[in-house]
C-alpha cells in the first residue's frame, strides 16, 4: 500500500516542529528518518500512525494499513508471551502467532509471563505483534534499542523479507540495518520555523 504525504506539517507540546514535508512510501520500499533529536522523527511516526492529528496538510493510504512499534513495547507484564501475542493477534483476525514466535525467536519464552523478561526480550515481543497485526505498513521508532547483535541482525531480516514480498516500512533508527530497498529522509530541511505555534496541546 502507497502512502503519501503532502505539505504536512506536525507539532508537539505547543510547537510546530515540521512543515512542508512531502514523500511517497513506495511498496516494497523503506524509508529511514534522520535528523538530529529532538527534530520531530517520532511526532512524525505518531502522525502517520493517527495517534495525533497532522496541524496541516495531507496523509492519503495510511487507513488501516499501518502497524506501530514505538518507544513503548506495549506488553501486559502478567500475560505470558504467546498470551500477548493471541490477544494482538485476535484483535487483527489473525490467529496464527507461531511464525512471530520463530522468527523472533521466542520459543523458549512462551510460557514466560511477559513482567519477567529482560528489555530486550520485551522488545522482541514487542516487535513480534508486526508479524501478527497482518498489516503491510511498518511505523518504527528506534526498533533496535535495547537489542542485542544478533537480534539486531534476525531484525534487518525479517524486515527485509517483509519489503521483498511487498510490505513497506518508515523507521527512525541510528543503525544501519542494511536494508537494500530503503531510502533516507532528512528532517532538517523541514524544522520549522521559530516560534511557530501548534494547537495540538489536548492530544500530548
Amino acid at each position: 500500500m502507497t502512502i503519501h504525504v503532502q505539505n504536512l506539517s506536525i507539532g508537539r507540546a505547543g510547537r510546530r516542529v515540521l512543515e512542508g514535508l512531502d514523500f511517497t512510501l513506495l511498496d516494497g520500499r523503506a524509508l529511514v528518518l534522520r535528523g538530529p533529536n529532538g527534530i520531530g522523527k517520532t511526532t512524525l511516526l505518531r502522525t502517520l500512525a493517527g495517534l495525533q492529528p497532522a496541524l496541516a496538510g495531507k496523509i492519503t493510504g495510511a487507513d488501516d494499513v499501518i502497524a506501530y512499534a514505538g518507544h513503548s513495547d506495549g506488553l501486559k507484564a502478567t500475560l505470558t508471551v504467546t498470551e500477548n501475542l493471541l490477544f494482538w493477534s485476535e484483535i487483527f483476525g489473525n490467529d496464527d502467532i507461531s511464525k512471530a514466535l520463530t522468527q523472533f525467536d521466542l520459543e523458549a519464552l512462551a510460557h514466560r509471563p511477559a513482567g519477567g523478561l529482560s528489555a530486550g526480550q520485551k522488545r522482541r515481543l514487542g516487535l513480534a505483534r508486526l508479524l501478527v497485526t497482518g498489516r503491510p505498513v511498518w511505523v518504527l521508532d528506534e526498533p533496535t534499542v535495547s537489542l542485542d547483535v544478533a537480534s539486531v541482525a534476525r531484525f534487518a531480516k525479517i524486515i527485509s523479507h517483509h519489503l521483498d514480498t511487498g510490505g513497506s516500512a518508515i523507521l527512525a533508527t541510528h543503525i544501519d540495518l542494511g536494508l537494500p530497498m530503503a531510502e533516507t529522509l532528512d528532517l532538517t530541511p523541514y524544522r520549522a520555523k521559530p516560534g511557530a505555534a501548534s494547537q495540538d496541546e489536548a492530544f500530548l
